[in-house]
């Protein structure tokens, strides 16, 4: 059940975006990066935990706060409720484009239920909120969430073998873009943003960690290196069959370069709203235990009306924000570099080699000092390319039919003529 709970904080949301990290790199580069940051994460968290163990704590906040002092605790609390709170708006916006697509689709793209409420967006992210994200998020133990997990990943293993069914209608049938299989591109720096923001789960190891019966190093150190592994080989299959199918058309949202007519496809969004909304919780357990943390410090175990009382208004919250806008494109992207990369790389490094009390340089400490660089170069470079996206004027392409999908006698005849699951192509 904990690695359940592990491998469904990494795949949640970021293993859709893996076949445009491949675009943004190049193939070849895109799949070396896809395994490097994968070591780099299982590193990172071991390196982490270790923290724990050295300051005797068993929060992120409180082994910052003993190597650190207030200051770095202060820093370390707005960033660990920065990152899963924008996560649990992005889920939000997900769970409403992705839901009225399907309400559309299911009902024949009927303009009058398309203008009712079942194809408001706002509509639909209030009442997955109060029927399904809320009643998961007040659970008070995190384990209980494992099975919930265990359904979530079963549904991403739906949405990969639906990519690798449609790969026999896309391939050959979209003229690959020119240079489609250059073995490196120059926005690799993008493309390691992506793949940081989609293996970033350290904001939530302790609790995950704490969940775990018996945590020794040793039982830890497995669950550790076969989630990081098992979430990297589901990364390397849906981003290549991805790629594969569309080269340089793939969209950031790989479920948006598929056609709304497609029934395979449409099911795999159903599947996919699913898959967020149990992740949602996840990122509610962190968000909720920084709050405590700061705002009652002095009594942990908290009473059954305050869990209630912070849980409702930290959903309420992110309900409201999301409701606001469909695009968060720019958001999450510097939401990635600026809480990501410090979460997962940048403070680890530098805790344990603050309570390992060795020399700066020795040689214990060369890991993490790579770490710490690594982490430095994914925020600044990908804060930069941010900043340069903004002001080029990058806006949201949600929602948009891709132009294939229009040509009625090449990929859609072909969809709408064959059966979920083809076996010849028409």
């Amino acid at each position: 059940m904990t690695s359940f709970n592990f491998i469904n904080s990494i795949i949640g949301s970021g293993i859709i975006g893996m076949p445009f990290a491949l675009r943004q790199a190049g193939f070849g580069m895109g799949l070396i990066l896809i395994v490097l940051v994968a070591f780099v994460t299982d590193y990172s968290i071991l390196l982490l935990v270790e923290g724990g163990h050295l300051s005797n704590t068993d929060t992120y906040q409180d082994m910052v706060l003993v190597a650190f002092g207030r200051p770095g605790f202060y820093l370390l609390t707005v960033l660990q409720f920065l990152y899963p709170f924008i996560a649990m708006v992005s889920y939000n916006v997900i769970i409403g484009d992705t839901i009225t697509k399907v309400v559309g689709w299911m009902g024949g793209e009927n303009p009058t239920l398309l203008h009712s409420v079942l194809g408001n967006r706002q509509f639909i992210i209030v009442t997955i909120t109060v029927l399904v994200t809320l009643p998961l998020s007040l659970y008070k133990d995190i384990a209980k969430l494992g099975k919930w997990a265990f359904l979530s990943i079963l549904l991403i293993f739906f949405i990969m073998i639906a990519v690798i069914i449609r790969l026999s209608t896309f391939i050959g049938k979209i003229t690959p873009t020119q240079d489609a299989w250059e073995f490196a591109n120059y926005n690799i720096s993008q493309a390691v943003g992506i793949m940081a923001f989609a293996y970033m789960c350290h904001h939530s190891m302790f609790l995950i960690h704490s969940s775990l019966e018996n945590p020794t190093k040793k039982r830890w150190g497995f669950v550790t290196h076969f989630s990081v592994l098992f979430a990297m080989v589901m990364l390397l299959i849906l981003g290549i069959t991805g790629y594969a199918s569309f080269t340089g058309n793939t969209e950031g949202d790989l479920l948006e370069n598929y056609c709304r007519n497609d029934i395979l496809m449409n099911i795999s969004r159903l599947c996919f709203a699913i898959t967020i909304m149990l992740t949602y919780p996840v990122e509610c357990f962190v968000t909720r235990g920084v709050v405590e943390n700061v705002i009652f410090p002095s009594n942990p175990e908290a009473p059954l009306w305050r869990h209630v009382t912070v849980t409702i208004v930290i959903v309420a919250l992110t309900a409201a924000v999301s409701m606001t806008t469909d695009c968060l494109g720019v958001v999450l992207e510097l939401n990635g570099v600026i809480a990501a990369a410090p979460l997962a790389y940048i403070i680890p490094a530098a805790c344990v080699m603050r309570l390992r009390q060795e020399a700066i340089f020795s040689r214990r400490n060369i890991a993490p000092i790579l770490l710490m660089a690594f982490g430095v170069v994914v925020a600044v470079v990908g804060f930069i390319m941010a900043i340069i996206n903004i002001f080029h004027g990058s806006s949201c392409s949600h929602g948009k039919e891709p132009a294939y999908c229009l040509q009625s006698d090449n990929i859609t005849h072909h969809i709408s003529t064959t059966t979920m699951f083809p076996t010849t192509v028409v």
